[in-house]
C-alpha cells in the first residue's frame, strides 16, 4: 500500500505544497485539514495512526521522545523528521523518493530523520 503523509503544525506548509506540485499522486494532508492545531505530540501521533498516515514534522526536540513513548502503547504509521536546515527542494525530493521506493507497511513504528 502506498504511503500517505500527514503534516503536523510544526512542518513548513510550503513543503506540503511543493511535494504535491512535484508529484500530484502523493496523498499529503496538511495539519490544518486534519485540525491538528493545539494538539499535543501524543494526540497528533494518535490522529496520524488512526488515519494510517506517516507523520511529517520539523520537531526534532520533542517528537522523537514522544514517538518512543507512543509506540510502547499503540502502533504508529511512522514518523519522518525534516530538520529545519534542509532545503525545501531536498526535503521534497526525499519525500517523493520515500513515496516511490517504499510501502506504508515498512514505516510502521519507524522514525527517520532526513536526509536519506
Amino acid at each position: 500500500m502506498k504511503i500517505r503523509f500527514q503534516a503536523d503544525v510544526d512542518l513548513n506548509h510550503i513543503i506540503v505544497k511543493a511535494t504535491l506540485r512535484r508529484e500530484s499522486l502523493i496523498d499529503f494532508q496538511s495539519a490544518q485539514t486534519a485540525n491538528l492545531d493545539s494538539l499535543s505530540d501524543l494526540e497528533v501521533l494518535a490522529v496520524a495512526a488512526r488515519l494510517g498516515r506517516v507523520l511529517v514534522s520539523h520537531d526534532r526536540k520533542t517528537m522523537p521522545l514522544n514517538f518512543s513513548e507512543f509506540i510502547t502503547q499503540t502502533r504508529s504509521s511512522g514518523v519522518i523528521i525534516i530538520p529545519q536546515n534542509i532545503s525545501i527542494r531536498a526535503a521534497v525530493e526525499d519525500i517523493v523518493l520515500i513515496w516511490e521506493a517504499s510501502e506504508a507497511e515498512e514505516w510502521i513504528n519507524r522514525i527517520h530523520i532526513l536526509p536519506l
